[in-house]
């Protein structure tokens, strides 16, 4: 470990600054799943990409240590995470993976991708609402 670092729950934290590295197995595999896009993911990274949410600048698929997000706002450190057929089973997890994420300080939001495609217009006002409660 690099002088000036500590562990964390996710890895690796340089300095005073919560960046967590993550492997290069992981940077590899957000690469590998930013070509297929799900209807949900589409829609909404069409919603948020070129800072056309309130100007913040969103990553898509973007790894964090362990984990790899499907949006990512590093000016507010805000995680959105969509919810699809994947994750039936899996809400432990899940839910034990965005209490390690707050935990580090990130702020995760999850929809269900039926919102997304349903009520999207609600769902953006959530983030923007949520976005514009933490750069006050």
């Amino acid at each position: 470990m690099g002088e000036g670092g500590l562990k964390s729950e996710l890895g690796y934290m340089a300095g005073d600054k919560k960046y967590i590295r993550a492997s290069r197995v992981i940077r590899e595999r957000a690469r590998e799943l930013r070509k297929p896009l799900t209807p949900a993911e589409k829609i909404l990274w069409d919603n948020l990409r070129g800072r056309k949410c309130q100007g913040l600048k969103f990553r898509r698929q973007h790894p964090i240590g362990r984990f790899i997000v499907d949006f990512y706002c590093a000016e507010i450190r805000l995680i959105i995470e969509l919810d699809g057929g994947i994750h039936l089973g899996r809400e432990a997890y899940d839910e034990e993976r965005t209490k390690i994420l707050e935990r580090e300080g990130y702020h995760v939001m999850r929809f269900a991708n039926e919102a997304v495609i349903q009520q999207l217009d609600t769902v953006l006002n959530c983030i923007l609402h949520f976005a514009e409660s933490i750069t006050e």
